[in-house]
């Protein structure tokens, strides 16, 4: 294995997601992880990407690369955006906080489904999400 980005595109619509959430379960799959974890990273996937077509105008970045850190191979997930950015961090990655009348598990569970997880919003600059999930 050699790390190297995989794929970068642009998220805008709703197919864009389900294009990320497939080729993020191939890849998963030809780098040798397993089920759960494949599954794992299948549905933080979607929900951030699902992100940037609910919480946006113009959609954002979605990068997913495989990375060697600490002995450990792994995914990295990057999720990026410039738009309007999250009010209240800490309420956001609350369970049951919504601004669109969801579940409010999006964040929370994301984070929870990953092995390291960070987040980094700024009202009217945007919002960035990096996610690792080791093999």
């Amino acid at each position: 294995m050699t790390e190297e980005t995989k794929f970068a595109f642009s998220i805008h619509q709703e197919y864009d997601v389900y294009h990320a959430q497939q080729r993020a379960l191939d890849f998963a799959r030809d780098t040798g992880f397993r089920r759960a974890e494949i599954y794992r990273l299948a549905t933080v996937v979607t929900e951030l990407c699902n992100n940037l077509v609910f919480h946006t105008q113009r959609g954002g970045l979605f990068t997913m690369r495989l990375q060697h850190r600490s002995g450990r191979w792994g995914i990295e997930l990057t999720v990026e955006d410039d738009g309007p950015g999250i009010l209240d961090l800490d309420l956001a990655m609350s369970d049951g906080f919504s601004t669109v009348h969801g579940l409010g598990s999006g964040l929370p569970g994301s984070r929870r489904l990953m092995d390291e997880f960070h987040i980094e919003s700024k009202p009217g600059v945007g919002t960035k999400v990096i996610a690792w999930l080791r093999q």
